[in-house]
């Protein structure tokens, strides 16, 4: 298990104290893995057990934390969570416990690209995918997409969320990594943040 714990310093060196979980969300495909990656390697803490190794679809890792997907029966990893990050598919947000605060950077793209990537991925591991036209599956994940951020907005008290669009992050890495550090209070290395975005690895782009 990978539990990531080096402190996060501002530029006065003083320790930034974050009161919050920071969440790293969005659809299959939408550049989750992406985000924190940047998000790792301008010094925030990254829970994750690297169950799931890299491979050609995610050749930097996925940066993914089996824990989360059991979240409505197990609660227990949240304990130790404050002032990290983590990776959780949109769907799953709904069921985090209104007992704390959380930001959450909402990884946006293309639909036909989310699409056309994870056809990519299923073809290449040899599972099949969705039983429906592209199309209709488009319609779902919109509809979901929509759901869990109308329910993200009728508890401010508890979550904070920042759209992120991977097309315009992929164009100006550096830019995008101000904002999101701005976003989580400061004193993440941007730099370190923006070198870490790779435009080549920007693949199965909508036609």
């Amino acid at each position: 298990m990978n539990w990531l714990t080096q402190p996060i310093e501002n530029l006065n060196n003083a320790p930034v104290q974050r009161s919050f979980l920071t969440i790293v969300s969005g659809l299959p495909r939408s550049g989750t893995s992406l985000m924190m990656q940047m998000l790792s390697a301008g010094g925030l803490p990254a829970l994750t057990d690297q169950i799931r190794t890299p491979d050609d679809d995610n050749p930097r890792g996925y940066f993914e934390f089996d824990k989360v997907k059991q979240i409505k029966r197990d609660q227990s990893w949240l304990a130790d969570s404050q002032g990290k990050v983590v990776k959780m598919v949109h769907l799953l947000l709904q069921d985090l416990p209104l007992d704390r605060q959380y930001r959450i950077v909402m990884m946006r793209r293309d639909l036909q690209e989310v699409v056309k990537s994870q056809t990519t991925m299923l073809i290449r591991s040899g599972k099949s995918g969705a039983n429906m036209p592209q199309e209709q599956l488009m319609k779902v994940f919109q509809t979901q997409l929509n759901g869990v951020l109308q329910w993200l907005a009728d508890r401010p008290a508890y979550f904070r969320v920042m759209e992120v669009h991977y097309s315009t992050l992929v164009a100006d890495p550096a830019a995008h990594a101000l904002q999101v550090n701005d976003f989580l209070d400061g004193g993440l290395d941007t730099h370190a943040m923006a070198a870490a975005v790779d435009p080549s690895l920007y693949r199965n782009r909508a036609t």
